[in-house]
């Protein structure tokens, strides 16, 4: 089976509506197109084709409290959600179990996607939302905000019943910007051992490390950043500023003897690495400049690592080369909109259009859609003790279910099988007794000549070896030595 990697992006005009589109990484071309959206930065997710079910596209509606569902069976809106207010941003965590959303009043909403339960909701901070993010082990939600802080929250905490009544506390408040976050992006690792970058207005990003809830180093920035990339191998991130620059940092720096690196920053707050937007002294302290001519508002990395895709505010998609810092392509077919959303993907098997090694369309039948519940406007307690998901079992699943089962008694049957005749001849299993313990005296026998054997080699070795003696040495006087001239 080949993989194609895929490129998702969400288009939206300053006026009218916009769309959502997965070209091909490799030529650029459109392979799927979604329409009817008007998301803003921070408000689309994905959810992979994973487990043998369909995979999905959220978006919100910044000028409506909606939520719009697409699945990649059909271009068509496949349902809609009304929401208890306008949301900010939308993130979901990597199982695609739960989604929450920000609000410009600093709220902000969980809810279960397949049966669509708001488990909580809670006022997180003083402004804005602007970003949201899940951990990768999805144990923990990142917040930023307008407010110039950053907060952690343990989603077992935001999940729990007996913790509704009050008012959920954050696991950690990082507050060191001075001006709001505009992004943030989790490292690898499971929380609370894994890391995390922010981005801001006040020309900075901060590393921090969530297990002792401390910065570790601010990277300072000629401009205002506005979207961040890290590379999976946390070996080096992009940061993209609003004049159309991208700066590559460099977290490993090369020391002596040659070939060898070393980690740059872990100081603390007192730690601030200028990065220069002069190209030449980038190149100098062994970091890259990419000039893309237009405002910058996403960024993004291919699977393989080795293309930074940046979206711009005028529409285009640039595909840089990493390594060699060259632009490779550019799409422009959203030209007069402003790409809010830019990620990768490999490219889903149920995406419709798709033709399979048997040339035959993948349609629902083959691949079941992911079921999405009604988001609830409001907590109730009633539905939230009585909920149930809706699985699908696909018929794989019970195809392998059905061979385990039968093996099991095959075995099973086995061992039976030779327990009961044993048990019904007795004079065979008399017989097989007696043949065992024949064998047994047979090699006692054999282990009584092994052991004699190996004591005399010793003796031997001994004498002759250790201690330089020969027996003929001790013989009796007169008697006349083997070997030897008396």
């Amino acid at each position: 089976m080949i993989l194609h990697e895929a490129i998702i992006c969400t288009s939206t005009p300053a006026t009218g509506s916009g769309s959502i589109a997965i070209h091909d990484i490799q030529t650029g071309s459109t392979l799927a197109s979604f329409k009817q959206t008007t998301a803003g930065l921070h408000s689309t997710v994905v959810v992979p084709t994973q487990r043998q079910l369909g995979g999905l596209i959220l978006a919100v509606q910044q000028d409506k409290a909606l939520l719009n569902v697409y699945n990649f069976q059909k271009d068509q809106v496949a349902a809609k959600s009304l929401l208890p207010e306008k949301l900010s941003c939308l993130a979901i965590d990597c199982a695609g179990q739960y989604i929450a959303g920000g609000t410009a009043q600093g709220r902000i909403y969980i809810w279960e996607l397949a049966s669509g339960l708001l488990f909580n909701a809670w006022d997180a901070h003083y402004r804005k939302i602007t970003v949201l993010k899940f951990t990768n082990d999805n144990a923990a939600l990142l917040s930023g905000s307008e407010d110039s802080g950053l907060s952690v929250w343990s989603v077992s905490r935001l999940l729990d019943d007996d913790t509704q009544s009050d008012p959920p506390t954050p696991h950690c408040v990082l507050s060191d910007h001075t001006l709001p976050v505009t992004d943030i992006v989790c490292g690898i690792g499971s929380f609370p051992r894994c890391r995390a970058l922010s981005a801001s207005i006040d020309h900075s990003v901060k590393l921090w490390d969530l297990s002792s809830a401390t910065l570790l180093t601010t990277f300072q920035f000629p401009q205002p950043i506005s979207a961040l990339a890290w590379d999976t191998a946390e070996r080096v991130f992009f940061a993209a500023a609003p004049n159309g620059s991208v700066f590559q940092v460099n977290m490993f720096k090369e020391r002596n003897p040659p070939r060898s690196y070393t980690a740059i920053g872990g100081l603390g707050s007192a730690d601030a690495l200028h990065v220069d937007d002069d190209e030449q002294a980038a190149q100098a302290r062994r970091r890259r400049f990419f000039s893309v001519g237009e405002p910058v508002v996403a960024l993004a990395i291919s699977l393989a690592g080795t293309l930074l895709l940046t979206g711009t505010s005028a529409g285009s998609i640039h595909l840089f080369d990493i390594t060699s810092n060259q632009l490779l392509r550019t799409i422009s077919t959203h030209k007069g909109t402003s790409i809010t959303h830019l990620s990768t993907m490999i490219r889903p098997p149920d995406l419709f259009g798709h033709v399979n090694l048997a040339l035959q369309p993948t349609t629902s039948e083959t691949v079941p859609t992911r079921s999405v519940g009604a988001l609830q406007r409001m907590r109730d307690s009633k539905s939230r003790e009585a909920h149930e998901i809706a699985s699908i079992l696909s018929s794989s699943s019970h195809l392998d279910t059905l061979d385990m089962t039968q093996d099991i008694l095959r075995d099973h049957e086995f061992f039976v099988q030779h327990s009961s005749s044993a048990s019904q001849d007795p004079a065979s299993l008399q017989a097989r007794v007696s043949e065992l313990e024949t064998e047994i005296d047979s090699l006692r026998d054999q282990l009584s000549k092994a052991k004699g054997l190996n004591d005399a080699i010793w003796e031997g070795v001994v004498h002759k070896v250790v201690l330089g003696k020969d027996k003929d040495d001790e013989a009796p006087a007169g008697r006349k030595k083997r070997g030897r001239i008396s």
